[in-house]
This record gives C-alpha cells, sequence and structure tokens, in this order.
C-alpha cells in the first residue's frame, strides 16, 4: 500500500468518525450500532459515557430514554432511520408520557453533552424529542413531524445547540425552549442556547422561546404555521429577554388556529413579542403574514395576558413587507422605552415606526 493509499484511509476514517459526533480516543469508546428489529433502548443501555450509538436505516416502532452523558445517538440521515410509537402498552417511562426521545437529567445533576442527530421522530402523541436538565444538548438534523405537542423541546436546560432539523405539522410549537413547564417561575438564563438553521413547517408556532434569557435565535426560516417565532414572558422575575432573533426568514405564516386558554385564535403572526424586556430582533425578513387575530401582523409588540409589559426592545434593521394588518405594530399599551429603527416596511401601527 503507498503511502498516498495510508493517507486516502485514515483520512477517509476521520470524516467517518467526524460525522457520528463524538469521536472514541484512546479509551476505546464504543460504537454500538443497531439493525432493524433490534432495540435502540437496548444499545442505549448498554452504553457508557463517551460511546456512539448508531441506529440503521429502518422504521423502529419505540421510543427511547437517554440517560448517558455525553453519548451520541444518531441516525443514517432523517429520511432513512425513523422511530414512531411502539405497541400498546407502552413501555418505559418516555414511551409512557407520549414522547420518542427523552433525554433527562436534573437541575442538581445535569445530563451532560448528549448529541441526537440523522433520523426522524414521528406521530407521538406528545413530543417527538423531550429534554430536560441537560447541560449542553445537541440536536442536529433531526426531522420532527406530526406529534401531539411539540415537535423538538427542552427546559430546564443550558448550553442547548438546535441546528439544521425540521418540525413539520406538530400540534403545538416545532421548536419550543422554555425555563420549566411545571412550575411558577422566572425566566432562566440559558448560558448562550442557539436555535440556528432550523426548518419549522405547518405547526401551530414555528418557534417559542418562553420565559428564557441568553440565547440566539438565528436563520431560521418559519412558513406555514400560525405564527413564525414567539418571544414569551410574564410577571415573573427575572423577565424574559436579553436574547436577540436575527436574519430569520419568516413569511406566509397564515395557518388559522383555534384559540386557547392562554392565546386567542392565531393566524397571520410573523415574529411576536409578549412580555419581553432587552430584546433585539434584527435583519430578520417578515413577508406576507397575513390575519385578524390581535396579534396578526408581520413583528409584533404586546402585553403578555398576564399583565407584563414589553421593555427596552430593539426592532431594527428587519425587512417586514406585506403584512396585514400592519408590518410593523406597537399594540402594548404599558410597553416602555421600546424602539423601532431602520426598517423597511409600509405600514405600521402607530404610524411612523417604518
Amino acid at each position: 500500500m503507498t503511502k498516498r493509499q495510508m493517507a486516502y484511509l485514515a483520512c477517509t476514517a476521520a470524516v467517518m468518525v467526524s460525522g457520528l459526533g463524538a469521536a472514541p480516543s484512546a479509551d476505546h469508546r464504543t460504537v454500538h450500532r443497531v439493525r432493524p428489529g433490534e432495540s435502540i433502548q437496548k444499545a442505549v443501555d448498554t452504553a457508557k459515557p463517551g460511546d456512539v450509538v448508531l441506529v440503521s436505516p429502518g422504521t423502529y416502532h419505540e421510543s427511547v430514554r437517554i440517560t448517558v452523558p455525553e453519548l451520541t445517538v444518531r441516525g443514517y440521515g432523517a429520511r432513512r432511520t425513523v422511530l414512531v410509537p411502539g405497541p400498546a402498552p407502552a413501555r418505559g417511562a418516555c414511551a409512557k408520557s407520549g414522547n420518542g426521545i427523552c433525554v433527562t437529567g436534573t437541575d442538581s445533576s445535569p445530563l451532560t453533552g448528549v448529541t441526537v442527530g440523522a433520523l426522524t421522530v414521528r406521530g407521538f402523541a406528545k413530543q417527538g424529542l423531550w429534554a430536560s436538565g441537560t447541560d449542553g444538548l445537541t440536536v442536529q438534523g433531526v426531522t420532527a413531524e406530526n406529534n401531539g405537542q411539540w415537535g423538538i423541546a427542552q427546559e430546564r436546560s443550558v448550553r442547548g445547540v438546535f441546528r439544521n432539523n425540521i418540525a413539520r405539522g406538530n400540534g403545538d410549537a416545532g421548536l419550543f425552549v422554555a425555563n420549566t413547564v411545571s412550575t411558577e417561575e422566572g425566566a432562566r438564563d440559558t448560558r448562550g442556547t442557539v436555535l440556528s438553521d432550523n426548518l419549522l413547517v405547518g405547526n401551530r408556532i414555528g418557534i417559542t422561546v418562553r420565559r428564557l434569557r441568553d440565547l440566539d435565535v438565528d436563520h431560521n426560516e418559519a412558513t406555514g404555521n400560525c405564527a413564525g417565532v414567539f418571544v414569551v414572558g410574564d410577571e415573573n422575575k427575572p423577565s424574559a429577554g436579553a436574547l436577540t432573533v436575527r436574519r430569520n426568514y419568516v413569511h406566509a405564516n397564515n395557518k388559522s388556529c383555534p384559540k386557547t386558554p392562554r392565546l386567542p385564535a392565531l393566524q397571520g403572526s410573523g415574529i411576536v413579542l409578549t412580555g419581553a424586556e432587552d430584546t433585539l430582533v434584527t435583519r430578520n425578513q417578515v413577508v406576507g403574514n397575513v390575519g385578524a387575530s390581535p396579534l396578526s401582523g408581520g413583528i409584533v409588540l404586546f402585553k403578555s395576558f398576564v399583565g407584563a409589559a414589553d421593555r427596552g426592545n430593539e426592532i431594527r434593521d428587519n425587512l417586514a413587507l406585506r403584512n396585514v394588518p400592519a408590518d410593523l405594530a406597537d399594540r402594548d399599551a404599558a410597553g416602555t422605552d421600546n424602539v423601532f429603527r431602520n426598517n423597511i416596511c409600509r405600514l405600521s401601527e402607530p404610524a411612523g415606526k417604518c
């Protein structure tokens, strides 16, 4: 074998390993291969920190709970590796909760460094992928479609990365991140969570950021939802905000959704801030969002439904056109120090913000 051939094989091996996520090192970390008819959960339960569970192409009728730190669970691509609900009665806590994949730690002992990628979670009663109590979770190349509530969701977590995913046709938000869903408390600092380059189509809401601080929502595309992007706060302290929504393409979110106990009927909402503070909304393209809801329009500031006002938000350098009833709308009469600057638009509420 020539030196050139040896170098080529070494390079190829390195590329294959990098595609799996965490690279096996000198401590002989293991790749667990799962084939159709075998159990992903069994492989996860066998794995040790730093291992890789590589799921072959096929359809797997099961839910998977991950509690092993630094574990990578990866398919062969979202079109090829698919998880759907298993037969009744459901087995395991994740399945019994109606979820597809559960990544689970606690506040006192966060689950660190887990990666999930290159697969589909479809048709689960609640969440396609649900994470709680994590630190540094990466979800990349996952398709979450036709799940009952949220496509991909996370609470009580920090430093998450959600990139290059598709969330389609889910009952509520395609991508949902929150402080906690079980208790009332102030906004949590995510320590730099990133939601980037995701495609959100045909959900109730494309992306919901609820009661959080310090994160970046950038370069996502939201279309065909009832609402594109929601940043939601409430009366608890600290307030939601201190985050960035930038360079997203939010267009034609004109699906109609009925009201809920917390929100009115939704249609034609682009980017909505309710009860948020110190949030920068910049360089987004917000086009053709049309509806008659109180939250309809291109970029909308609205007092939260528990009375929290928007404060100190900056809306600048956005392109907002053909949104109805307005491209830019400040409907928060109690809001203070909110700034609209250098936006390209044709109609605003009140006038003069274009």
